[in-house]
């Protein structure tokens, strides 16, 4: 079978509990638990969008980019349409979200072919929780004020307190992480939440990443737990969005906890892609 670089799961067997946290959220079918842990059953039918990351609690799944068999979405589809309605519905929905229109209409085809009903798919409700990731969905959000809603006079202050931000490029012996509250924020919460700086940030040294995308979960791991163990870091504040692939900073920041041996006072937020604080 030829192969092609392209975007597909990473597992790391070392961090994998075989928990099986990871295998419903992937209704193509590529993940199975073997030998006590969780395996990547078939390239062709992992389309490498990452919906199965940020439901990993042990940070053992990452999107990399490799030689890999291509993605096969009629195999996919003969894969799951023996299975449950809501199945295939799951994954309709992830190839919506995901803008995966060629394949969408190839799944739609194949049902046809097999004389099935298309479910519904809903994603164009900014709500809607399919098993694919809603991250890359495009939405414009209409926003209106309140009547009789005043904003305040003069201009807003920024409360961040230190440059760099960004995780790649922090030192872990920076002076002004000594004895400080961590705030750590998945990058796109600052845009999502219109109070951040207020709500979250005040008083706090900023951390951001992307656990999805940045591809850099080893060094991400040992700079975060390295900050934690010389720095005897009070509090860590934990920011994400709702997104299934988002919610590995949680994991991320627990394991680097772990990892550094001490005992911190963890706290946890989560934004709607409305911008709500849910």
């Amino acid at each position: 079978m030829s192969g092609m670089k392209r975007t597909i799961i990473h597992i790391d067997a070392e961090k994998c509990t075989g928990c099986g946290a990871c295998v419903p959220n992937c209704p193509e079918g590529a993940l199975k638990i073997v030998n006590g842990k969780a395996t990547l059953a078939s390239e062709i039918l992992c389309d490498g969008l990452g919906a199965c990351v940020g439901k990993c609690p042990f940070g053992a799944m990452r999107v990399e980019e490799r030689e890999a068999a291509e993605y096969d979405e009629r195999k996919v589809m003969q894969n799951i349409v023996t299975r449950d309605d809501s199945v295939i519905q799951e994954h309709l929905e992830h190839l919506k979200v995901h803008g995966q229109d060629e394949y969408l209409q190839e799944a739609v085809a194949f049902l046809k072919e097999k004389k099935k009903d298309s479910p519904a798919v809903t994603s164009g409700h900014p709500h809607a929780h399919a098993s694919g990731c809603p991250g890359t969905r495009m939405m414009q959000f209409k926003k209106t004020s309140g009547t009789g809603s005043v904003e305040p006079a003069g201009t807003l202050q920024s409360t961040l307190e230190q440059w760099p931000i960004q995780l790649h490029l922090l030192n872990p012996h920076a002076p002004y992480f000594t004895n400080a509250d961590l705030l750590i924020a998945a990058d796109c919460v600052p845009f999502a939440y219109a109070d951040f700086h207020r709500k979250f940030l005040k008083d706090k040294k900023l951390v951001i990443l992307c656990p999805k995308l940045d591809n850099a979960h080893q060094e991400y791991l040992e700079k975060l737990a390295e900050i934690i163990k010389a720095n005897a870091i009070t509090s860590i504040t934990m920011v994400h969005m709702e997104v299934p692939c988002c919610f590995g900073v949680n994991s991320l920041v627990e394991e680097a906890v772990k990892k550094s041996g001490k005992n911190v006072i963890l706290k946890e937020y989560t934004i709607s892609l409305q911008g709500e604080l849910i």
